[in-house]
């Protein structure tokens, strides 16, 4: 008799112990969910990004671009061959 109570009381106490634990791992694991998804998009951010900042490194060194920047920019302009100056050191 004693050993049917205690049979009775133990699944009485464990039962909703384990549904307790399966509703919390559940939560956890939508949680963890979330969170997955959210790096997820966060990391497609990143990528298109990268690939953005990529192709303006190609474009900006290209040698036209360059040279645009050099003369609007910076008010550099080409030299001329005839005011280059060259010097020749001869050694001994």
């Amino acid at each position: 008799m004693l050993k049917r109570f205690f049979l009775f009381y133990f699944f009485v106490i464990t039962i909703p112990l384990f549904l307790g634990m399966i509703a919390w791992q559940s939560a956890r694991y939508s949680d963890l969910e979330r969170q997955t998804r959210r790096l997820e998009a966060d990391q497609e951010k990143w990528v298109e990004q990268n690939k953005r900042l990529i192709a303006e490194i190609a474009v900006l060194t290209t040698l036209e671009k360059v040279e645009r920047i050099a003369v609007n920019n910076l008010k550099l302009s080409k030299i001329r061959p005839e005011n280059v100056l060259q010097v020749w050191i001869e050694r001994r």
